[in-house]
């Protein structure tokens, strides 16, 4: 899906224009705090046009929004900018195809770890985030860690925000179930699903190659169990009794799955759970939002309830985030006009009516958008607002490289939960299968 946006010409359709009125009006209630700092110098070359590619949208506004965003960059510089919005799926093997070539879009709106994955290949964009980090009273946790290279304080990403998993249920069945709400501990979720199985009303995680919602699905259960891929110095840990009791665990789990999460994808959950199929699973705010907006799901929107994933033995609610992060390739004949670019994407008048038009889909990597108004305009979507400062990550406990990146790109994580789950497996020879094929890259 591409669109390619011109000076002086008209783009902004009537959709377009809607959803800029909706964000506009609460952007214009939000008081988002900034600091008088300097921009970078970033002079535009002569003739420069752009071309990037984005994940696809979830929410139709996080399209709209942006494409009008970069409409008034456009206008603003002279810049065209073409835009192409690819499969949540796809867009790593297209990076890919990109970086070894040396071809391609100059900007890409990938994964959390691809800038570490291409980190020879993408230009430091450290004066772009030092400049937007003093401005807007500094990064938060995930932006400040998938933004800079490990170990230094070069930037090769620019987190642009990220989608958050928490838990999502309807309150009435969770109720049915014999709870008040969504438990804290892990043997007591398990009954939970039981209950939920037993009354018709069944709960389902991804587990099939989705970027978002499989790898948050391994990863919590991973870490709620003490578990973790390499230790702090990268060394590769993930063959562990902490691993082995979480797969255990799902293997207890999945029989109380809706059937087909082995074959699920990003869009999967949200079809089910629309459709009175699924009453539990784990998701960003696309889902609440779509069900909102829908007179024919506004009934499911108000019985739906947001809690953290739980615990079990983590230090905190184990969750990251699916994030946004732009990166900028060596190969563009126009780097200041990229890094123009971005800075305009960040910057309030343009960042926050994305950000309160998505309601709070991309959630912010600035602490200063905090103050959007966009987190108490919907008391269910206030669990979002912190998406960014979780304190885990992929790759975690170690440094996010281009190892982490690679392990997260080919579903190790997900793959060894499946195959405990599917039976293809033992807990014991699965965790011995994913140490191997992590060993590959950490080196």
């Amino acid at each position: 899906m591409a669109f390619i946006i011109k000076r002086r010409e008209s783009i902004i359709l009537g959709a377009a224009a809607a959803a800029m009125a909706m964000a506009g009006k609460a952007n214009a209630q939000s008081e988002i705090p900034k600091a008088d700092v300097p921009a970078p110098k970033l002079p535009i070359e002569k003739g420069a046009t752009l071309r990037l590619i984005r994940p696809a949208r979830f929410v139709e506004p996080d399209e709209v929004i942006f494409r009008a965003n970069s409409a008034k960059f456009a206008k603003e510089t002279g810049v065209e900018v073409k835009v192409d919005l690819v499969g949540w799926e796809d867009i790593r093997q297209q990076t890919a195809v990109s970086a070894n070539t040396g071809a391609g879009p100059d900007i890409v709106l990938g994964w959390a770890e691809d800038p570490h994955i291409y980190a020879d290949k993408v230009i430091e964009l450290s004066d772009v985030a030092e400049y937007l980090g003093k401005k807007y009273g500094g990064w938060m946790f995930l932006g400040e860690k998938f933004g800079k290279k490990a170990k230094t304080n070069n930037w090769i990403g620019i987190p642009m925000g990220g989608t958050g998993g928490p838990l999502v249920y309807r309150a009435s069945a969770v109720k049915e179930a014999g709870f008040d709400k969504v438990p804290t501990t892990l043997p007591d979720l398990l009954k939970l699903c039981q209950q939920l199985q037993k009354i018709k009303k069944p709960a389902g995680f991804a587990l099939g190659n989705a970027v978002g919602d499989a790898n948050g699905f391994a990863n919590w259960m991973l870490w709620s169990h003490g578990g973790a891929l390499v230790d702090e110095d990268g060394k590769v840990i993930i063959n562990s009794k902490e691993t082995v009791n979480a797969l255990n665990f799902v293997k207890e789990l999945y029989p109380t799955f809706i059937p087909g999460t082995m074959s699920w994808n990003d869009i999967s959950n949200n079809r089910a759970y629309a459709s009175n199929e699924l009453f539990f699973t784990a998701n960003g705010v696309s889902m609440y939002f779509a069900l909102k907006n829908d007179p024919a799901t506004k009934a499911i929107a108000d019985d739906t309830e947001h809690a953290l994933l739980t615990q079990g033995v983590a230090s905190s609610a184990p969750m990251s985030a699916t994030v946004l992060n732009a990166m900028v390739f060596k190969h563009t004949k126009f780097p200041n006009a990229a890094k123009a670019y971005l800075t305009f994407m960040m910057e309030a008048e343009q960042y926050d009516p994305w950000l309160t038009g998505c309601l709070g889909y991309w959630s912010h990597p600035l602490n200063a958008y905090d103050k959007s108004k966009v987190w108490t305009s919907d008391p269910k979507i206030a669990i979002y607002r912190s998406t960014m400062n979780n304190r885990f990550w992929s790759g975690y406990k170690g440094p996010i490289t281009q190892a982490a990146g690679t392990v997260a790109a080919e579903y190790i994580l997900v793959q060894m939960f499946a195959s405990v789950a599917s039976g293809q497996a033992t807990p014991a020879d699965a965790a011995k299968e994913a140490e191997r094929r992590t060993r590959r890259y950490y080196r």
